[in-house]
C-alpha cells in the first residue's frame, strides 16, 4: 500500500467529518468554536470575511479575517477540528478570485465586498 493511499484510508476511517454550509472566498461567516481555559470550556465567535479555502479532505482549512479595532486579525480554521461548533454564513460576497489577499492592503470603504443578490 502506497503512502498516499495509507493516509487517505486513515482520513476516511478515523477523522470525523462534520457538515457545514457551503461557503467560498468573499463570504462573511461567523465561526463558533470551543475554548478550553484550565478545566472550563466556553464558546467564542469569530466573525469575518473568508480569504481562502485550502487543501482537501481532512486537511482542508479556511482563513477568516476581521478588523478588531484598527488591527486586522486573521485566523486559520481546520475543517476537521473538533473545536468548531458551527459555521454560519452571514453574507454571500461577490469576488472574482479564490484567494482575496488583496483585501489585506485595503482599508475603510475600499475593503467592502459587494453582496450577492439572490
Amino acid at each position: 500500500m502506497a503512502k498516499a493511499d495509507l493516509i487517505k484510508h486513515v482520513e476516511e476511517t478515523y477523522v470525523v467529518k462534520k457538515e457545514f454550509p457551503v461557503f467560498k472566498a468573499g463570504d462573511t461567516v461567523t465561526v463558533t468554536y470551543k475554548i478550553k481555559e484550565g478545566d472550563k470550556e466556553r464558546l467564542q465567535s469569530f466573525q469575518g470575511v473568508v480569504l481562502q479555502r485550502k487543501g482537501s479532505g481532512a486537511r482542508e482549512t479556511f482563513t477568516v479575517r476581521k478588523m478588531s479595532g484598527n488591527v486586522g486579525v486573521e485566523r486559520i480554521f481546520p475543517f476537521s477540528s473538533p473545536f468548531i461548533e458551527e459555521i454560519v454564513v452571514n453574507k454571500r460576497g461577490v469576488v472574482r478570485r479564490a484567494r482575496i489577499f488583496y483585501l489585506r492592503n485595503l482599508t475603510g470603504k475600499k475593503a467592502r465586498i459587494k453582496e450577492k443578490r439572490s
